[in-house]
């Protein structure tokens, strides 16, 4: 299995209290396996508040859902030995 490397990293973005922000970070291969995402160090999971997807294979997204103060902090994608922070 080839090493995936992050070929496009994170942005870091400013939002008002209730918007949605989407970010995204793409890599290098297709059907990236060991793929996380993360908020202050805690791993995110796909639900009503947090959309995790992945754009034309190798586009991946997160979009937190009407942000509130407490969503102030780190994203990190990681995929592998590899991470982007924003």
């Amino acid at each position: 299995e080839p090493d995936v490397t992050i070929v496009s990293g994170l942005k870091d973005m400013v939002v008002f209290e209730g918007d949605d922000v989407t970010f995204r970070c793409q890599v290098s291969h297709e059907n990236a396996r060991d793929v996380e995402w993360k908020l202050q160090d805690v791993a995110l999971q796909n639900n009503e508040m947090n959309e995790i997807s992945v754009e034309k294979g190798r586009t991946h997204t997160l979009t937190l859902r009407k942000v509130t103060e407490q969503d102030i902090g780190t994203i990190t994608f990681r995929v592998g030995p590899h991470t982007s922070t924003a």
